[in-house]
Parts: C-alpha cells; sequence; structure tokens
C-alpha cells in the first residue's frame, strides 16, 4: 500500500479526490479539518499522529512538524542508507502530499484584521511539507492546487504519473510557497503593504513605500479610519500634489484623479466652503485636502457630508472629536511643504517609464498677452488660479475659475473643445471674471469660440500651435483677451 498525506485548506473537491485514491491502493493520513472532513464523508482515513506516535499539540500549531512525517517523505529511494534508516525507526514511505496552505492573503484583505489574527494564519507545517515532496519529486508526488486532481488521478490509473509530471508539479509548489512569503512580507514589512486590493476587487496590489517622508502619502499619519485603498492612495497624491500649489489657506476636493473643486480665501473655513460649492455634488465620496490645520468649525462643515479621506497639516482635538465620530473616514496628517527632485514611475508592458514630476512654474511677467485686450487685474487672479489647477487635471483639460474657486471642470476629452463644453455645462457661474485654462494649445480657433458664445472673457493657454493666429485673431473678434505661457501641461 503507497501513502497519502492530505491537509488542506481549501476543501474543494478532497473527498473525491481521498476516495479515488483509496481505490488506487493508498492510505490516506491527515489532520485536522481535513480529516474531519473525510470522516464526515465516510473516507477511510488515518491520523498524521500514527505516523509520529505523537499527538497534535498547541491548538494544532505543531503536528506535522516530525521525523516520522519528514523522513517518510524526503527518503531518497535510490539510496539504501535512505531506507535503512527509515526501517530501523520504524518509518513509513510518504508517496503522495496533497497541501494548501492558510488563508493569509485572503484573511489579511479583510478588514479589522489584528496582527495577531495575521500571525496565527502563517502557516508553518504546510510549506515545509511542500518543500521537502517537492525537493523530492523524483519519487514524491506533491499537489498544491485542487484543480490537478483530476489529472493525477487520471495518471495513476494509466501508469504515466511520471518523473516528469511530478517535476512539473514541484514548480508549481514552489510558485506557491513564494508567493506565499511574499505575502507575509508585504504585510509585515512597513516598506511594503499589502492592499485589500487594486483597481478592482479582482486586482491584487502592494503599496511599495520608496519613502518615508512625512510630507508624503507613504509617510503620512493616518489618525483614524480603515486602511487606505490602492484608489484612496492615488487620489490622496493628486489631492496632496495640488494643494501644495497654494500658498494661501486653499482647500482642494479631488474625484477619481481629478480636482472637481478648488477653493482659497482669507481663511480655511472660507476656502473649504469655495471649494465645496464650486461642486457640491462632486464632492460627495471624495478627497479633501486643506493646508491649514482643521479647526472644530471647520470639521463641523466636513463631517456633513461623506468623505473618503481627509488630509491636513494638523487637526485640532475638537476637530477629531468630532470627524472620528464616523468609522471609516481616513484622516491623514501631512507636512504641506513641496516634495523636490521628485520622479514618478508608470508601468508599461515589458517595462516603466520614468520622469521628472511636472514641478515647473512660469511668472505672471514671463507670461504674454497675445490679444488686442488686456486682462483686467480681477481677470489675472482667475487666471492665475485656473493656471495652478489646469496642470493637476487629466487631458484634454480645460478649468474655468475666479479670483477664489474653480467654477467648472472639463477632463480627459478626446478633444479639446469637449472638455470646454463639459466645464461650461457644469460651471457655476459664468461672468466677466471668470477665466477659462486650457492645458494644451488650441490647433485651430474653434474652443475660444466656443468660450466666447458662454460668455467668456479671459483665457489662459501654452500656446506653441501653428495655428494660434486663428485663435487669436478669434479672441480680437469676440473681445476676449488670451495669456500664453509658453508650457503645457499634459496629465495622461
Amino acid at each position: 500500500m503507497k501513502n497519502a498525506l492530505l491537509s488542506v485548506s481549501d476543501k474543494t473537491g478532497i473527498v473525491e479526490f481521498a476516495s479515488k485514491l483509496i481505490e488506487n491502493g493508498f492510505n490516506i493520513y491527515s489532520t485536522g479539518g481535513t480529516k474531519k472532513t473525510l470522516e464526515d464523508a465516510n473516507v477511510e482515513v488515518k491520523s498524521v499522529s500514527e505516523l509520529t506516535n505523537f499527538p497534535e499539540i498547541m491548538d494544532g500549531r505543531v503536528k506535522t512538524l516530525h521525523p516520522g512525517v519528514h523522513g517518510g517523505i524526503l527518503a531518497n529511494r535510490s539510496i539504501p542508507e535512505h531506507l535503512s534508516a527509515l526501517k530501523e525507526q520504524g518509518i513509513e514511505l510518504i508517496d503522495l502530499v496533497v497541501v494548501n496552505l492558510y488563508p493569509f492573503k485572503e484573511t489579511v484583505k479583510k478588514e479589522d484584521i489584528t496582527e495577531d489574527i495575521a500571525i496565527e494564519n502563517i502557516d508553518i507545517g504546510g510549506p515545509t511539507m511542500l518543500r521537502a515532496a517537492a525537493k523530492n519529486f523524483k519519487h514524491v508526488t506533491t499537489i498544491v492546487n485542487p484543480e490537478d486532481y483530476d489529472t493525477v488521478i487520471e495518471k495513476l490509473e494509466t501508469h504515466t504519473l511520471d518523473e516528469t509530471f511530478r517535476k512539473s508539479l514541484m514548480i508549481k509548489v514552489f510558485k506557491h510557497t513564494n508567493d506565499y512569503d511574499n505575502a507575509i512580507v508585504n504585510y509585515f514589512d512597513d516598506s511594503q503593504e499589502a492592499l485589500r486590493y487594486g483597481e478592482n476587487p479582482q486586482q491584487n496590489a502592494t503599496f511599495i513605500k520608496t519613502s518615508n517622508a512625512t510630507n508624503t502619502i507613504a509617510g503620512a499619519k493616518q489618525l483614524h479610519g480603515k486602511a487606505l485603498s490602492f484608489n484612496n492612495i492615488k487620489d490622496a497624491d493628486a489631492t496632496l500634489n495640488l494643494v501644495k500649489k497654494f500658498t494661501e489657506p486653499t482647500a482642494v476636493a479631488v474625484k477619481h484623479m481629478n480636482p472637481c473643486g478648488v477653493g482659497v480665501g482669507e481663511t480655511i473655513e472660507e476656502a473649504y466652503q469655495h471649494a465645496y460649492e464650486a461642486d457640491s455634488q462632486s464632492i460627495f465620496g471624495g478627497i479633501v485636502a486643506l493646508n491649514r490645520p482643521v479647526t472644530k468649525a471647520l470639521a463641523e462643515s466636513l463631517h456633513s457630508i461623506f468623505l473618503e479621506v481627509i488630509i491636513a497639516p494638523s487637526f485640532e482635538e475638537e476637530a477629531l472629536e468630532i470627524l472620528t465620530t464616523k468609522k471609516n473616514v481616513r484622516l491623514l496628517e501631512i507636512d504641506m511643504s513641496e516634495t523636490v527632485d521628485e520622479q514618478e514611475f508608470v508601468s508599461v508592458s515589458g517595462g516603466y517609464l520614468v520622469q521628472d514630476k511636472d514641478n515647473a512654474q512660469v511668472a505672471k511677467e514671463d507670461m504674454k498677452v497675445v490679444t488686442d485686450v488686456e486682462p483686467t487685474e480681477a481677470q489675472w487672479k482667475a487666471l492665475e488660479l485656473s493656471w495652478k489647477v489646469v496642470r493637476s487635471v487629466k487631458s484634454n483639460a480645460i478649468v474655468l475659475a475666479n479670483d477664489h474657486q474653480t467654477v467648472g471642470v472639463g477632463a480627459g476629452q478626446m478633444n479639446r473643445v469637449g472638455s470646454a463644453l463639459i466645464a461650461i455645462d457644469r460651471a457655476i457661474e459664468i461672468n466677466d471674471n471668470v477665466a477659462l485654462a486650457s492645458d494644451g494649445f488650441f490647433p485651430m480657433g474653434d474652443t475660444v469660440e466656443t468660450a466666447a458664445k458662454a460668455g467668456i472673457k479671459t483665457i489662459i493657454q501654452p500656446g506653441g500651435s501653428i495655428k494660434d493666429q486663428d485663435s487669436i485673431d478669434m479672441a480680437n473678434k469676440y473681445g476676449i483677451s488670451m495669456v500664453f505661457t509658453g508650457m503645457r501641461h499634459f496629465k495622461h
């Protein structure tokens, strides 16, 4: 009779597989929950304790770590001395090992998982048996995936369970244990954080931290709320990068990587109110960053709507008392100083792209008024605000702003007129003091004409098109002032 050792967390198909093994002349040894599953299904099974002559101890922490198990797995059957040693010690050969591991990755993805729970889901005996059996693949069959059960039975019954096939199973084992070990490292290593999932639940994700600087998302101090998700981290970083562009009290609201409301004011409370009013619909479920401490009064306003994340340099004690009454909102304390000399990385098929972050600035005195009409002082303030914001909006990007808030945002359209129409349609106001900013030049005069017909009187854009004059002529036709910056800000 041959011997099989079965110890699985995933019980899928194990009863049927064990029954087939018995039909093919195997004794079945098993542990804990697997043994009970087989017994409940009336499958003849023996306890691993019959191999070790030692009971399971420490709530099952120690049950298979024994020469009675590993001697039978690791013996090289082509070496007579190995077989003699087994005979002297009364150890039986084990011909087939079926193990899948404690569900560590699945467990740590759940909410409210403590470190102690994570530790208890680190499998020790399972990986040890798998690695031992896989190492001895010339003599032992190792199965880690229930999908292989049927193939193994078929090969047993056709006498084709050969070394080549066992080697293919060995490779699966070491891939599996490698992934398992990496999941543990990612969970406990501060520089790698395993996330519940990526952009969607079917995508695995890890946050690799290359810096713990307190002015970065990676170095943020989380004061409250659930762990950040993949999308939270990306959105929070976009929000943080934009709010850092301002020195006056500023609030930035971001939804799906695009700012939906930006406000400035004499106080941070006033700035937030402007950001909220800029798009009171889209801010719901968004992320807000503030470049001043959160006061009690501001906390009351923030608390009144659903927000995923709130970022600030600090939170007053009374503000924390208000905001922490909501269980899930994430509160991040982050230094608002600019990060310097940063690079950003984007993965592509077969590699990744690296570039400097777009931190370049253009001073007002370096901008050029190209139309017959000059911007008024009020319009200049609106132009400067819209230009700061448009660099953070996905291309093609159009931003409408007055001197204290964005009033309309058009993002990510395949043509610039489309983005302009969205911004205009969503605008909370359009008057002589609302500026339109474009992240890229106008390839023709149609965007200017669209803006003019909506009532826009001042525009800021990079310039640089071979048809710049068409846009200038169109602006002059409608009495619009237009400024060229000489610098574009595409954000793909």
